[in-house]
């Protein structure tokens, strides 16, 4: 497992790597062999009994030295067993869920597996302070009922499997991904770029509203102004380009 901890190496999986192989194979039943190797790379832990700063060090070999994400299999709980819903409070905080579930895909286009994102929050609810710390929870679906011809969605609960991870402005690692929305910013990019090259052709045209010509340094602190706006809002909008748009704690899903 050393081999795996050198720069440029990492346990790189994508949603329906997680889905199709690593949570499948958790739920089925016997081979055991590659489930024991497979626990080596995602161990099972009741995250809840840890905050969210303490779990890297209980991650698989090959993500116990990542700064990125750490990724675990969770048991369902007792109360899930017996129709409640899970308990997601931790010593110090707990786990919001915020917007709404998506479906994650195979690359057939079928429907494998449900994932829902969390937020970890210091204090109690409902006066804690959001983090940093979020999370993202996925179950699987019941292949035989998926892939009928009227496909009825029915969530396997015995285990799901999380990943970890730090919010950060910039797009992580897991989540470079070709977006429709960042064609859409990337445009918005390039029109604020045109806009800031073509001020200078200002100082040539008169202005009857001002009283002075607009200066080389009026011009240059302009040109600064909208630029540097320009880079946040598109950084603002990138962000938000992978957020949930709207809370369903109190949608009882499952």
């Amino acid at each position: 497992m050393e081999n795996y901890l050198i720069p440029g190496f990492r346990f790189y999986p994508t949603e329906e790597e997680l889905v199709s192989f690593y949570l499948n194979t958790k739920l089925e039943d016997g081979r055991h062999d590659l489930k024991q190797e497979m626990d080596q790379i995602i161990p099972i832990l009741d995250i809840y009994d840890f905050n969210p700063w303490d779990l890297p060090r209980y991650a698989g070999e090959v993500c116990k030295r990542d700064k990125e994400q750490w990724f675990f299999f969770i048991a369902r709980q007792e109360s899930e067993a017996r129709g409640g819903r899970p308990k997601r409070l931790t010593t110090t905080g707990y786990w919001k869920a915020t917007g709404s579930p998506s479906h994650v895909y195979s690359s057939t286009h079928k429907t494998i597996g449900l994932k829902k994102t969390m937020v970890f929050y210091n204090g109690r609810a409902p006066h804690g302070t959001k983090t940093e710390w979020k999370m993202n929870e996925y179950k699987a679906i019941h292949p035989s009922l998926s892939s009928s011809a009227t496909p009825v969605f029915q969530l396997r609960q015995e285990f799901s499997l999380c990943r970890i991870y730090r919010k950060s402005k910039t797009l992580r690692s897991f989540d470079r991904r070709p977006q429709p929305r960042e064609l859409e910013i990337a445009q918005s990019a390039a029109k604020a770029q045109t806009v800031t090259a073509e001020l200078p052709s200002v100082a040539n045209e008169p202005n009857p509203t001002s009283k002075a010509p607009l200066t080389g340094t009026m011009l240059g602190e302009s040109s600064r102004t909208i630029a540097e706006t320009s880079n946040e809002l598109n950084v603002e909008a990138m962000r938000d380009a992978y957020e949930p748009m709207w809370d369903w704690e109190l949608l009882n899903w499952f």
